[in-house]
């Protein structure tokens, strides 16, 4: 693992509550000291049982955990020297904030001076400076969320754990609070295990993303990887934004594929991506991005498309193109701004392209 020394491991691990349905399934996860590491998934995909059971709030039904090499299935939630940060914040509303940081540190006998110095330090890493005598109720949802966070990291655990800590907060806020937990990480070097159903905030704060479903985990690797070179289809579908097409591979060539697509009359080429030979019906994902349109250069290693507009809505940043083509009416391109589409009107007529290898081939499931 890139030299690094493995902090978290999971080996094995099964997760069932009625002795049928497992919850995780066979679970193999290395997480290196240092590394953040969002385990990102759907609902019910198994993300957030493995973190409670890290946590020590859930038990491993098979395998094992272990934290720097030793095993801790058996071990209290107390004694793995955790820093947890909670969706719902878990403050402790008669308490004045001051009184909230400092508990965790009584409660691990602390002397007073120390507890002091802590406090202070842990307020002025979420930037609440002059917030310690304030109440809960008096705080925003954005301060409360800072102060859940000061309180996980005011003993200086070794691993910080936080299951969609952002969730509640509004869009604008959130993305606010991913940079500053993105900047804290870098700043203490600890090892981060975040939960999220978020693909953005994922990619934005991650060194590593583990991507759940259904209790196994698909990808886990850093987030370009993730979003340019998915596993599978179930990643390239759920990470990002997906032209979809499907055929039938005719023939393959090394690592590419040549593709009759459904609508009969188009073959296109792509990666083919852990394709089985027993199958040969596929769907392609091409991004949005990386369409081009109108390309005044031949290229052979590029598809070509004839397309048609159907929709062009101005987003700010880019231009946001639907087209109809090969027989799908929701093929999307995605132009950056500074190219003008003023050119370009509803029923026109395009040839759309990309490379070869920006379409990736998976069998179809």
């Amino acid at each position: 693992m890139e030299n690094k020394q493995v902090h978290v491991s999971f080996k094995n691990v099964d997760k069932t509550y009625d002795g049928e349905e497992l919850v995780v399934d066979n679970l193999n996860l290395d997480i290196a000291r240092g590394e953040f590491t969002t385990m990102l998934g759907p609902s019910g995909s198994g993300k957030t049982t493995c973190l409670m059971m890290l946590a020590g709030f859930e038990t491993v039904t098979n395998g094992e955990i272990y934290l720097d090499g030793k095993p801790i299935s058996s071990t209290p939630p107390n004694k793995r020297n955790l820093g947890l940060v909670f969706q719902n914040y878990a403050l402790f509303p008669h308490m004045t904030v001051k009184q909230n940081l400092a508990f965790p540190l009584e409660v691990r006998k602390y002397d007073k001076n120390k507890v002091e110095e802590q406090v202070e330090k842990a307020l002025a890493m979420v930037r609440l400076e002059g917030f310690a005598s304030r109440k809960i109720s008096q705080l925003s949802g954005g301060q409360k969320q800072r102060i859940a966070v000061a309180r996980a990291l005011v003993f200086e655990p070794d691993l910080i754990l936080m299951d969609e800590p952002l969730g509640a907060l509004d869009k604008n806020l959130r993305e606010e609070m991913q940079y500053e937990i993105k900047h804290l990480h870098e700043s203490l070097k600890k090892t981060f295990v975040y939960v999220t159903h978020d693909q953005s905030e994922a990619m934005t704060m991650s060194d590593k993303v583990a991507v759940f479903n259904e209790g196994k985990v698909q990808q886990y690797s850093g987030p370009n990887e993730i979003y340019e070179h998915p596993n599978t289809y179930f990643v390239a579908d759920f990470i990002g934004e997906n032209n979809i097409f499907k055929g039938v591979v005719e023939s393959v060539e090394g690592d590419y594929c040549n593709i009759q697509l459904s609508d009969n009359k188009t073959k296109i080429t792509a990666l083919g991506v852990n394709l089985e030979n027993s199958q040969k019906q596929v769907v392609i994902s091409v991004r949005p991005e990386k369409l081009r349109i109108n390309s005044p250069e031949k290229n052979q290693n590029y598809n070509y498309l004839d397309a048609k507009v159907q929709e062009i809505i101005y987003l700010g940043d880019h231009i946001r193109v639907r087209f109809s083509a090969a027989g799908n009416d929701e093929v999307i391109a995605k132009i950056p701004n500074s190219c003008s589409m003023e050119t370009f009107s509803i029923g026109d007529t395009a040839t759309l392209s990309w490379g070869f290898q920006y379409g990736r081939a998976f069998n179809q499931k």
